[in-house]
């Protein structure tokens, strides 16, 4: 076999059980690949070579017998299933620490929930974007479709709209939804509060327990921190008043943090603050544990990570580093499960790293928040970026100069700007008619909501691969995408048509255990061969044969 070299020193011996060991060129690649069962590195004759069985002895002194064969390294057996934390899987009935992260407007579709959840994985329904009777529809096809599999809805923060967020509360309470992911929140609700400690009891052995569970996604430390902890105590004085919870329970929910699970957000799609993760976890993990420490807590919160995994080097990096989980987006967007069009697929499928750029959101508009999105092949950030200037620079839309109004009609809205308003107003009048009284009292937010108008429909025309509004396309996607297709070129994965949820994840998850494998041969001192160092995506038939094999 190609060569590996290692340093002088051995840490055993290695005795057969069934036969020599494999000197040819091809037993490492093979060997490393069967991550049920354990790899020995040995001397043989003064050849490198591989086994898979047989006894080894640590320490200098040989044991008896002849047969015995100086150790150079070894690495045990490394199943996908053991990656992450096992209380993480064994709460949420998982067999792999996976989750595919809720994309708003449903992206993160039913079937692509369907297929996590059947698959021994959660997804989260994207439910960000949608009114709740689209929300309810997506609950009863899950609840029928999925019976005790595991799966969980988003649960968006809506400054601007707090009472669609109040109704998407009730709704999942009235649905008996026992699990959402928190996400995009800058500070804790009144309805999230709720959620939370809705039903808040205790056991038959005195602990506390709260049926309803929460995993925030969260980039910030200052919002991390806020979920770490118990809830405000003007938000429990405000649900006692209100009669939604009792004195018993808001005793209870002074001892339990906020969240169950906490999800690291590095440089991810949508939402975020292009955090890096390497910096990220670390950084969250510690705040875990300070914040933890100062209140009697049951159980720490865990803490998984997303943004940029997109590889089998970046997950098998986020297990290492001590995340409790694996959180993947904008690769799914890409898969066929997810709910957008197969020409945002193919756009998504060309992606490099550098394609991505920060464009302001349509639900957090007015605070100046931005969102990561595709640059390559449409023209949406920068005209979401000159509705933001329009809109700080002027009190109203009257007050654009002509000439800059006309290009808005004529190439953003394509139609007038009452004809938008129209529109506009036709929207809120279903989602918030709050909105509607204060745009007509207040010119600046009138030109907000249609502004605003743009931006959620630019979504929506990517979603139905609207071929006249292309160039209009709002694309949610973090530089994990490039990442992804850097690696798979070359490969079946490369096409865009060949892209499974449950495919891509397998290939991440098996990809982290033969990636860790080899850095646990490294770390003994072992200079691998260049053949054998990256891992090619496989099938998922080819993926589940290897799995099955025993030792």
């Amino acid at each position: 076999m190609q060569k590996l070299y290692f340093n002088d020193l051995y840490s055993g011996w290695w005795q057969p059980s069934r036969g020599l060991p494999d000197a040819s060129s091809q037993a490492l690649g093979e060997a490393i690949l069967g991550v049920n069962r354990p790899l020995f590195v040995v001397n043989f004759n003064g050849k490198t070579a591989i086994a898979q069985d047989g006894t080894i002895t640590i320490g200098d002194r040989k044991p008896s017998g002849s047969d015995a064969l100086p150790l150079m390294g070894y690495v045990p057996a490394l199943h996908p299933k053991d990656l992450g934390d096992p209380g993480f899987k064994q709460d949420l009935k998982l067999r792999y620490a996976y989750v595919a992260g809720a994309m708003a407007n449903g992206i993160t579709s039913v079937e692509m929930v369907e297929e996590a959840g059947r698959n021994g994985m959660i997804g989260f329904f994207g439910a960000a974007g949608l009114l709740p009777k689209e929300i309810e529809s997506a609950i009863v096809r899950l609840q029928e479709s999925m019976e005790s599999r595991p799966f969980g809805f988003n649960l968006i923060h809506s400054p601007g709209d707090p009472a669609l967020e109040r109704a998407t509360v009730d709704l999942y309470l009235r649905h008996n939804i026992k699990l959402v992911s928190a996400s995009a929140y800058l500070d804790l609700t009144l309805p999230l509060v709720y959620f939370r400690l809705k039903g808040i009891h205790r056991n038959s052995t005195g602990n506390i327990v709260c049926p309803n569970k929460i995993i925030a996604k969260v980039s910030r430390v200052e919002v991390a921190r806020k979920f770490f902890t118990p809830p405000p105590e003007k938000y429990l004085r405000q649900l006692l008043d209100q009669g939604m919870i009792s004195h018993e329970q808001a005793a209870m929910a002074a001892v339990i943090p906020m969240t169950d699970d906490l999800t690291a957000e590095a440089d991810s799609g949508g939402h975020t603050d292009n955090r890096p993760a390497l910096t990220l976890l670390p950084t969250m993990l510690a705040l875990r544990d300070e914040v933890t420490s100062s209140y009697n807590c049951q159980s720490p919160v865990r803490i998984g990570l997303a943004g940029g995994i997109a590889t089998p080097e970046s997950t098998a990096a986020a297990f290492a580093m001590g995340a409790a989980y694996v959180l993947t987006g904008s690769i799914n967007q890409a898969c066929l499960e997810a709910g957008t069009s197969d020409t945002v697929r193919r756009m998504l499928a060309e992606a490099d790293q550098a394609d991505v750029t920060m464009a302001p959101a349509a639900d957090m508009f007015e605070l100046g928040v931005k969102v990561q999105v595709l640059k390559r092949g449409t023209m949406f950030p920068l005209r979401a970026a000159k509705l933001y200037e329009l809109y700080r620079q002027y009190d109203s839309y009257e007050m654009i100069p002509s000439k800059q109004r006309e290009i808005l009609q004529r190439d953003f809205f394509k139609c007038s700007f009452s004809e938008e308003w129209e529109q506009t107003r036709q929207f809120f009048a279903e989602r918030d008619p709050q909105q509607i009284e204060l745009a007509e009292q207040k010119p600046k937010h009138k030109m907000a909501l249609v502004f605003r108008s743009y931006l959620g429909r630019s979504s929506n025309w990517a979603n139905t691969g609207d071929p006249t509004r292309k160039i209009d396309y709002q694309i949610w996607c973090g530089p994990a995408m490039g990442a992804f297709n850097h690696w798979t070129k070359g490969t079946f994965l490369e096409k865009s048509a060949n892209r499974k949820t449950v495919t891509v994840a397998m290939n991440l998850l098996f990809g982290a255990a033969v990636t860790t494998r080899l850095n646990w041969l490294r770390l003994q001192g072992i200079a691998l061969p260049q053949d054998a160092v990256k891992y090619q995506a496989l099938e998922l038939a080819q993926i589940q044969d290897l799995l099955d094999e025993q030792m």
